[in-house]
């Protein structure tokens, strides 16, 4: 068999497989949620994204809340957010973000954004606004936030959030760098990976996080270079989730990989040294991230406990 064909069937992709099939959003907790949002007037990339698995966590008040607004400056192939030019940034969204996460008692809270290539800082200044006033306003939650690259910008902008001290970093590759030009054309590959090695070299204690969509096309070795990309950039947390094309335009699904082959690839990365791996159809950067926080959070802590045991014996 050749090693660098992608895994699954060609018999899969002529549709979508059960193992991805999702209930529609109608629970008590997910109406609620989203009264809240509306309220609040924040957006969230559990729907600008189209993320299937909004009824399961709008059901447990968990959102993740993307701020600088819902319009995006890129155009990536994969992406559901609306393009266009943006809105001004609001001065009030940390404070209405911040009354949120407290009056939902998220003891876990995930913030992304859209691209602002149109800001000088590319937006960073707003990120480090709304970890002061979530540190202010609920310091028992811990933090984790979803970056775009800042691409061109200063290394003073991700600095500045580094600072901020979220407890989780999080930007993603998304897929392999062979695919960049057509699926993420408005990226850089390495750019993304000095990023996230940027946090590291600031301030070590930061954990990082990282992931890649499957079933674009990419194959075997590329996801195992991806892989060994990532943990030369010392990122604990690796993501991998099945691509679903929201719209007829975008970049369409050559393959549906089965869940086998998802544990396949998580089997891989954990060999490789992550310190957390989430490898599902249904996986998203977001899914289950208190959860997996928490085991990661532990398992740094057993490993340190380890190195500590072996420095005194």
């Amino acid at each position: 068999m050749n090693e660098i064909t992608p895994v699954g069937s060609a018999a899969l992709r002529t549709r979508k497989p059960d193992w991805i099939r999702v209930k529609a959003p109608i629970s008590p907790g997910y109406i609620e949620t989203k009264r809240l949002m509306r309220e609040k007037g924040l957006a969230t990339v559990c729907e600008e994204a189209a993320c299937p698995n909004i009824g399961e966590c709008w059901s447990k008040k968990h959102a993740t809340v993307m701020i600088l607004g819902d319009v995006c400056t890129r155009a990536c192939a994969f992406c559901n957010v609306k393009t266009g030019m943006p809105r001004k940034v609001d001065p009030l969204e940390p404070m209405h973000l911040a009354e949120a996460a407290a009056e939902m008692g998220l003891e876990h809270i995930v913030i992304t954004s859209v691209d602002r290539d149109d800001l000088p800082d590319g937006g960073a200044s707003q990120f480090v606004k709304v970890i002061q006033e979530l540190r202010r306003t609920t310091p028992n939650t811990t933090i984790e936030i979803l970056t775009p690259d800042f691409r061109n910008k200063h290394e003073a902008a991700v600095e500045s959030i580094v600072a901020a001290r979220p407890d989780v970093y999080n930007h993603n590759l998304e897929t392999v760098p062979r695919l960049y030009p057509t699926i993420r054309p408005g990226a850089r590959y390495y750019a993304s990976l000095r990023l996230l090695e940027t946090v590291k070299k600031h301030d070590p204690s930061i954990f990082t996080k990282s992931g890649i969509m499957l079933g674009l096309g990419e194959q075997r070795l590329e996801v195992h270079q991806v892989m060994d990309d990532m943990r030369s950039a010392d990122i604990d947390f690796l993501t991998m989730g099945q691509y679903l094309q929201p719209t007829p335009k975008h970049a369409k699904v050559i393959e549906f990989v089965p869940p086998a082959g998802f544990n396949a690839y998580a089997a891989i990365a954990r060999a490789k040294g992550f310190l957390q791996v989430a490898s599902s159809p249904l996986t998203r950067s977001s899914y289950h991230a208190g959860k997996d926080f928490a085991e990661m959070r532990a398992a740094r802590e057993a490993q340190l406990a380890k190195r500590n045991g072996h420095a005194t014996a």
